[in-house]
């Protein structure tokens, strides 16, 4: 270095403007100066030393193995969806099988055991739940508790398959932050063996039947084999309280909480019990249609997708998929969107949003329409190598949707723990009117006001089809 210097030194000097000449004076003449001296030339620089190289590390021995990826970390998935066993273990087994981002434990219980659990592991703070699957419906509460994470980072992530638009805006829940990523749909139809189209009434169309042709066929199909083949899921498990609050109900009233006891429902009960008349007595006891109509204790009934696929896989001959009945309102149908959601303070961030991504995968939706039949959130196609007894129920889904009267109707929102609590009353309002033959609108007019009592404590708002309101939803 301090060679350098003194170099760059001499070049500077060198390189300096030369100096003024100073003009002779007259008297005395002075010498002549001096020259300047010519700088002496620098000497060459010296070369500068080349650097030792330095010893390049040992390299370390190659592994003679690959490097061992860090192992999933354990993670529970609460769901409220694929409660029945059969469908919990297709999740576990199949649709599940393939995750590698986390090591998932999944539980499937009731919407109130679900909710209870989040909200009591937030309050204590000791959050062991990682991923949650539920109902649109049963978000708001958990949001209203500040149990979910926001998970609008996520939504970067996952641009890259085509999720239904109005979906992510419904788990945005009314915010700017996304606090679930739709998961899967589903919805109820009616399903026929084939055995019962000889007695359709005169003129109807199966795809465009009302509730009272269907008390018609009934009565068709009992006068012929003297046996009741309607059938409704009426069971302590069954899920007829759905058919009432999101069939029933709106195709009759248009509403569901705010006309519960107006003079159109009492017409729907009254029709109801005509189309009961022809209904199988064990009705009460089926918790889902796809045996009964294997065994053909039942010919012709209403019930969530899942719970009637069996039928279209055991003999995909024997039966056909149709929309509901319509009733004066329209024919109304429900459409069932589940989410998944992150639980706020969550042990395994990364896991959950594994589950997430996985789950929205267009095949794992395909996987999943296959196995338990819950149709994609995606706008993809459905795949061309499903099975015919998928395709054949399908095809019920679709015409019901694209029914020229087709109008959809949520599930309850907003009802939190509290849901099985409204469900009841739906229930015993159908066990009061139907079964014990009380009289209608005594009836309507007791369940109303329990049903105004609970949605006040609950301070939930109307959701579609009732109109929107700024405090309780509550039967007029």
């Amino acid at each position: 270095m301090l060679i350098l210097t003194l170099v760059l030194g001499v070049i500077l000097v060198a390189c300096a403007p030369a100096p003024t000449p100073v003009p002779p004076t007259a008297v005395p003449k002075a010498p002549e100066p001096t020259k300047a001296p010519v700088p002496t030339a620098a000497p060459p620089p010296t070369t500068a030393p080349v650097a030792t190289k330095a010893p390049e590390p040992t390299k370390p021995p190659a592994p003679t193995t690959a490097p061992t990826a860090a192992p999933a970390q354990p993670l529970v998935f609460l769901s409220t969806q694929l409660t029945p066993i059969e469908e919990q273990e297709k999740m576990r087994n199949t649709i599940l099988k393939d995750i590698t981002g986390a090591k998932v434990e999944f539980i499937s219980d009731a919407e109130g055991v679900v909710v209870d659990r989040i909200l009591a592991e937030q309050k204590a703070g000791k959050v062991a739940v990682g991923a949650v699957g539920v109902l649109h419906g049963t978000f708001p509460n958990l949001l209203a508790a500040n149990a979910l994470e926001d998970l609008t980072p996520l939504v970067a992530k996952l641009s890259d398959r085509p999720i239904v638009k109005e979906f992510m805006t419904l788990g945005k829940l009314g915010t700017d932050k996304q606090y679930y990523i739709p998961w899967m749909q589903a919805t109820y139809i009616m399903v026929a063996n084939k055995k019962a189209l000889q007695y359709l009434p005169a003129g109807a169309n199966i795809d465009a039947l009302t509730y009272p042709q269907l008390a018609e066929w009934g009565k068709n199909i009992t006068a012929a084999t003297k046996e009741k083949k309607i059938g409704f899921p009426a069971g302590p498990s069954g899920l007829m309280h759905r058919l009432t609050q999101g069939y029933l109900y709106p195709s009759y009233t248009g509403g569901l909480v705010t006309t519960y006891r107006s003079d159109d429902a009492v017409k729907m009960w009254t029709d109801f019990k005509a189309i009961w008349e022809y209904t199988n007595p064990q009705s009460v006891t089926y918790n889902n249609m796809q045996d009964p109509l294997l065994s053909e204790e039942v010919w012709v009934t209403i019930d969530h997708t899942a719970r009637v696929v069996n039928a279209f896989k055991n003999k995909p001959n024997d039966f056909v998929g149709a929309p509901a009945p319509a009733g004066p309102k329209g024919r109304y149908y429900m459409s069932v969107l589940a989410g998944l959601g992150i639980p706020k303070g969550t042990p395994n961030r990364a896991g959950a949003e594994a589950v997430i991504e996985y789950l929205t995968r267009p095949a794992v939706q395909a996987v999943t329409l296959r196995e338990v039949s819950f149709y994609p959130i995606v706008e993809s196609a459905l795949p061309t190598n499903l099975p015919d007894f998928v395709r054949l129920e399908a095809d019920g889904v679709v015409k019901q949707s694209k029914a020229t009267d087709a109008k959809v109707a949520l599930l309850p929102i907003g009802l939190g723990a509290k849901g099985g609590d409204f469900n009841k009353i739906q229930q015993d309002t159908l066990t009061r009117i139907v079964l014990k033959g009380e009289d209608i609108k005594t009836v309507l007019n007791d369940q109303a006001n329990q049903l105004n009592a609970l949605m006040t404590e609950l301070k939930a708002p109307c959701w579609s089809p009732d109109p929107p309101s700024t405090g309780a939803c509550l039967a007029k």
